[in-house]
């Protein structure tokens, strides 16, 4: 187990391990536990009562926060013709069709973050379902990027889209900013992921729903924050 640096155990003693903190107590803290020097990002975990191993129980989605995620995607577009014109045209960082796949299958070339592609396109992008599946790139209609409304999706994923899916131990990982972004910025970020989260709550979940959430910034330690008046928040 990699040993902890000087620096992290300094602020490790800021965040009680067993206290469950209110929001605004939480974002409070944040800035005090972020000790890089480049602006570190903001992430949760939310452990859900789920068990993502049957179908009935997978919850995944995407939406595009208030105030985005304080990175800009490299987006790529598989589309052909007027859709390809049409991605382009929204601000796609790369468009192709058949050159594109067989750059990635032959270069192994992945220098984009996100995956768009219209239907039509599915037949030759599955082809590279064993390199940008594992990677979370792979084009899903289940979130929006396989569509014929390429402009769209593309300006989403610009303006800060996130995609997600429940793991293995039931836990959803997700970014909610930076630490620049301040905390009405980056509440109002987790409050919408978290809106988004109890919709898509599965009806064959039984008991506790959500158990768990975690706030931390890349370097700093995790805060747990108080469940229970979270969600009072959301349901306001």
């Amino acid at each position: 187990m990699p040993k902890k640096g000087k620096k992290y155990k300094k602020v490790l003693d800021r965040v009680e391990r067993t206290k469950r903190y209110a929001l605004e107590e939480a974002l409070e803290i944040m800035p005090t536990v972020s000790f890089a020097k480049f602006d570190e990002s903001v992430d949760v975990a939310v452990k859900l009562g789920v068990n993502p191993r049957h179908a009935d129980q997978m919850v995944r989605g995407a939406l595009v926060l208030p105030h985005g995620t304080g990175k800009t995607s490299r987006v790529l577009v598989f589309a052909k013709g007027d859709k390809a014109k049409e991605a382009e045209e929204a601000g796609a960082d790369h468009v192709g069709a058949e050159d594109i796949v067989e750059k990635i299958q032959k270069e192994g070339w992945l220098d984009f973050d996100k995956a768009i592609s219209t239907p039509d396109m599915m037949g030759l992008v599955g082809r590279l379902g064993r390199v940008l599946g594992p990677r979370g790139m792979m084009p899903n209609p289940k979130v929006g990027t396989v569509t014929m409304d390429v402009a769209k999706a593309v300006a989403e994923m610009k303006a800060g889209r996130v995609e997600f899916r429940v793991e293995k131990a039931g836990i959803v990982h997700a970014p909610l900013g930076r630490v620049s972004f301040g905390a009405e910025k980056i509440r109002d970020n987790l409050l919408s992921l978290m809106d988004l989260l109890m919709k898509l709550k599965p009806t064959t979940a039984k008991g506790t729903y959500v158990q768990g959430i975690t706030m931390s910034s890349t370097m700093g330690p995790g805060i747990k924050l108080d469940t229970a008046q979270v969600l009072a928040l959301v349901a306001k």
